[in-house]
């Protein structure tokens, strides 16, 4: 069995997101911890990318700021193996197919597997060529994620017949942020997918408040949240991952 499914074993899964080295090494260590302290069911691992092109503005300042703090991948290797002795819920990264090829394909996948992630979110790789990503991680038992977009439409069923790990719902057109109001039709979306896989599906991109991550798990089965995460951080002052603990448990509780 998938390690991911165990995130969601457990009623609605609430996976918060954060960029590694944003805004240091150290902070981003403590951000992790007090999330999975605070009940998230799975977090998600940005590495760093100069062009993150699924990304709003709130999460791609964090990325350069960690480039610019020197955070490279094997700095985020290191990372995840020392919070891998105390934390045990899955985790995934999300990155781009560049920072995956220029690390060498299969000593990136297998380094996750030998660390400890679960799974790998590649947001610029279309379905179709997903394939050389999929081998190896077959090989290394790595899932490798699927996203579903309102554009999907007609390829949800095929994308959700082969998903693996969990099925990543892209809420609404466009990059990531927190938005006052999620349009899209959800339930017709989560229906395809109902009817197609037993793999399960958590919705992300614009939830900034625990109503709306309620509302979105009650459609689906969990609910992803970096912007508003990350905001906090940005901002900075006295007791920031105190804060972002709170957050979490807000958002898990809402579930």
């Amino acid at each position: 069995m998938s390690n991911i499914k165990k995130a969601f074993d457990h009623g609605k899964a609430f996976i918060p997101f954060f960029t590694c080295g944003y805004p240091d090494i150290e902070t981003s260590m403590e951000l992790v911890r007090t999330a999975a302290e605070n009940g998230a069911d799975l977090i998600e691992l940005g590495i760093p990318f100069s062009d993150p092109t699924a990304e709003g503005p709130v999460i791609q300042i964090s990325s350069l700021k960690a480039l610019e703090n020197g955070v490279k991948t094997d700095k985020v290797f290191e990372m995840v193996r020392e919070l891998r002795r105390d934390i045990k819920i899955p985790m995934v990264f999300m990155t781009y197919a560049n920072v995956v090829f220029s690390y060498g394909s299969e000593r990136f996948i297998s380094a996750c597997s030998e660390m400890g992630i679960d799974g790998l979110i590649l947001p610029d790789i279309p379905y179709e060529e997903r394939d050389e990503f999929l081998e190896l991680c077959h090989k290394y038992d790595v899932d490798l994620i699927s996203f579903v977009a309102p554009t999907s439409e007609n390829r949800i069923a095929m994308i959700a017949k082969s998903a693996e790990g969990f099925i990543y719902i892209v809420s609404s057109l466009g990059v990531t942020g927190e938005r006052k109001e999620i349009t899209t039709n959800i339930a017709d979306i989560v229906s395809v997918i109902r009817e197609n896989t037993e793999v399960p599906c958590a919705v992300g991109f614009g939830i900034s408040s625990p109503e709306q991550a309620r509302e979105m798990a009650e459609l689906s089965d969990g609910a992803i949240v970096g912007s508003a995460l990350i905001r906090i951080v940005e901002e900075g002052g006295d007791g920031v991952v105190e804060k972002v603990g709170k957050l979490v448990r807000a958002m898990k509780e809402a579930l």
